[in-house]
């Protein structure tokens, strides 16, 4: 009788124990995926970090960490591609985990940036109407972000770009925005697009996308001296990607043309 109850005992304590053994594995298996992602991540390896986070999501869809940085690869790998639709489904699935994100953490400075992303690159491959609707939504993502984490690069380099499109809307944009949502509820220039993208420079000082938007803003403010120190910043920058050195390319280019003048 005494065996059979400590054979009940431990049938029992494998019952209970078990689960929370299985649980913890899970955990430490996800820790390491993350882990695993974060370098391939830091190494430009976009694809096959965005593969683990998603691996992750799979087994635990609130892993917060991993639901933001896969939205965050999917806003960047979907703006490399030319064809809007494969653009969009890109686009589509970096909100869906934004908004993932967002609902676990709503004040947290990164789910409010991914989201602010990936309204902003859904909105460059939508209609008219859709566009405008992104471009409204954008900025309270942003201001809760920067609310947060005023150091946050990311988001101040949305914020210059926002700002610059809302500080050049052409006449028919001007008139739907005014139509749709009461026209803007602040009056922006393209001065608060330099200081934001001057902001996320000041964060980040090595992306040269940063300095590229900076310098492609004091050219539409035809500020020829702020954009030729700030194209001459870029060009010193070390590169690692293609698109960096494309980008340095077009700043170079974009140099030699300011000189001449």
């Amino acid at each position: 009788m005494k065996r059979l109850y400590k054979a009940y005992i431990i049938v029992f304590l494998l019952c209970v124990a078990c689960p929370a053994l299985k649980a913890d594995g899970s955990s430490s298996e996800n820790e390491k995926l993350l882990q695993q992602a974060e370098k391939l991540l830091n190494n430009y390896k976009d694809s096959e970090a965005l593969l683990l986070y998603e691996q992750v999501i799979a087994a635990s869809a609130t892993n917060y960490e991993a639901l933001c940085k896969a939205s965050f690869l999917h806003s960047r790998i979907g703006d490399r591609y030319s064809d809007e639709t494969r653009k969009l489904k890109h686009f589509n699935k970096a909100r869906q985990y934004a908004e993932m994100a967002y609902e676990l953490d709503p004040s947290d400075a990164e789910a409010n940036y991914v989201m602010a992303l990936a309204l902003s690159s859904q909105a460059m491959v939508s209609g008219p109407k859709d566009r405008l609707t992104g471009i409204n939504e954008v900025k309270s993502f942003l201001d809760a972000a920067l609310n947060n984490n005023s150091e946050h690069a990311g988001a101040w380099h949305i914020l210059g770009r926002w700002y610059f499109k809302m500080a050049n809307l052409n006449f028919a944009e001007k008139a739907a925005s005014k139509f749709f949502f009461g026209g803007l509820c602040e009056v922006v220039t393209n001065k608060n697009a330099a200081d934001a993208m001057e902001n996320a420079i000041k964060f980040e000082p090595n992306n040269i996308r940063y300095h590229y938007d900076l310098a492609s803003i004091y050219n539409e403010m035809n500020d020829t001296t702020a954009c030729i120190t700030i194209l001459e910043k870029a060009v010193t920058l070390n590169l690692e990607t293609k698109e960096e050195l494309e980008l340095s390319r077009r700043c170079k280019i974009m140099l030699q043309e300011k000189k001449k003048r």
